[in-house]
C-alpha cells in the first residue's frame, strides 16, 4: 500500500473526480476525510470505501469559506493527527458554450474567482499545517485547457491555468519545509458527468452527436482513448506517494498524449 497510515483530505469528494481519488487513496491505505458541501454525496462515497475495506469519514465544509476551511482542518487534526495528503477536486462551476465576445463578464470570471477562492483557502491552510508538521503533499486537478486554447470554453481554461500556477507558487514557497505541490492534467474523463456535459455542448456547436465528439477526441490522442477516471485517480496516488518524492512544482500529463510535452 503506497499511502498506508497517512491522513488525507479530499475536497470535492462528492464529485466524480474527488470520489475516484478518495477511493484510490483509501485503497492504498490512507485514512481519508471526505469534504464537500453535499453530505449526502459524501456519505455515498464513504459507504463505497467502507464496503471495500477502506477508512473514510465525512467532514462537510464549504471550501470557498476561508475560516470554515481552517476550522475544518483543525478538527480533523485533533481527531486523526497531522494531515499528510490533500487533493482538491472542487468544481469551478464554469459556464461553457459561448464565445468570449458574447459572454457576460460575470459568467467569464466566475470560475476563476471560485477556483482561486477554494485553492487559496485549502492550499494555504494545508501547506501551513504540513510545513509545521514534517511536510506533506498537495495535489490538484486541471485540464488540457490550462495550456491549450479551445473555442467556447468561457473562463474554464483561464481558471485551470491559474490553478496550475498557484500550485507552482505554493510549491516554491513551501518546498524547504518538505511540502510538495503537484497537479494532474486530465484530458476530460468521459465517465465523469461534468465532462460529458461539456462534450455535449461542443458536439452541439459542431453539429455532431455526443458519441462522435468523444470518439474524435479520443482519436486525436496517441493512445486513441480518453483517460478514464480510475487512471486519473491512480496518477494522483502515484504523485501522493514516496515514489514521486522528487516531484514538485510540476504537472503530471495524464492526457494520453493529447498534449505532447
Amino acid at each position: 500500500m503506497l499511502l498506508k497510515g497517512r491522513t488525507a483530505i479530499v475536497y470535492g469528494a462528492s464529485g466524480a473526480v474527488g470520489g475516484a481519488v478518495a477511493k484510490a487513496y483509501a485503497r492504498e491505505g490512507a485514512r481519508v476525510f471526505l469534504a464537500a458541501r453535499n453530505r449526502e454525496g459524501l456519505e455515498a462515497v464513504a459507504a463505497e470505501i467502507a464496503a471495500a475495506g477502506g477508512r473514510a469519514e465525512v467532514a462537510p465544509v464549504d471550501a470557498t469559506d476561508h475560516d470554515a476551511v481552517e476550522a475544518h482542518l483543525q478538527a480533523i487534526v485533533a481527531k486523526a493527527g497531522p494531515v499528510k495528503l490533500m487533493f482538491n477536486a472542487v468544481a469551478v462551476d464554469d459556464t461553457q458554450g459561448q464565445k468570449l465576445i458574447d459572454m457576460p463578464r460575470d459568467k467569464f470570471i466566475a470560475p476563476i474567482i471560485t477556483g482561486m477562492k477554494t485553492w487559496f483557502s485549502t492550499g494555504t491552510a494545508n501547506a501551513r499545517h504540513m510545513a509545521a508538521n514534517g511536510g506533506g503533499v498537495i495535489v490538484g486537478i486541471s485540464a488540457n485547457a490550462a495550456r491549450e486554447a479551445y473555442d467556447i470554453m468561457g473562463g474554464f481554461g483561464v481558471a485551470m491555468g491559474a490553478i496550475e500556477h498557484f500550485l507552482r507558487h505554493l510549491a516554491v514557497e513551501n518546498g524547504p519545509a518538505g511540502v510538495r505541490c503537484v497537479c494532474v492534467r486530465s484530458p476530460g474523463s468521459p465517465d465523469a458527468p461534468g465532462v460529458r456535459e461539456a462534450f455535449l455542448l461542443h458536439a452541439r456547436e459542431e453539429g455532431i452527436t455526443l458519441e462522435e465528439a468523444e470518439r474524435r477526441a479520443g482519436e486525436r490522442t496517441p493512445l486513441r482513448q480518453l483517460t478514464p477516471l480510475a487512471q486519473i485517480a491512480d496518477v494522483a496516488v502515484l504523485l501522493s506517494s514516496d515514489l514521486a518524492a522528487s516531484m514538485t512544482a510540476t504537472v503530471a500529463n495524464a492526457t494520453g498524449g493529447a498534449q505532447v510535452d
